[in-house]
């Protein structure tokens, strides 16, 4: 193989390397698009889980008085 013919063949493996690397970079960026929704979604779940759960929080806590004031008064 001549010198002219090696630095092609070198430069071919560079551009299929190149093009090999971009489709990757490319099925990467969708996973991570994918995970951003992923992430927004169970942020909007935790969010009202919380909410939730302090709504539960405050109704025991009126439950609690309601029966320590029964208990006091009967």
């Amino acid at each position: 193989m001549t010198i002219t013919g090696q630095r092609t063949a070198e430069f071919l493996a560079v551009v299929i390397e190149n093009a090999e690397l971009r489709q990757t970079l490319a099925e990467v960026q969708d996973q991570c698009v994918e995970l951003a929704v992923d992430a927004g979604e169970m942020h909007a779940e935790n969010t009202e889980l919380r909410r939730r759960l302090a709504e539960a929080e405050r109704e025991r806590d009126a439950w609690r008085a309601e029966a320590e004031r029964v208990r006091r008064t009967g």
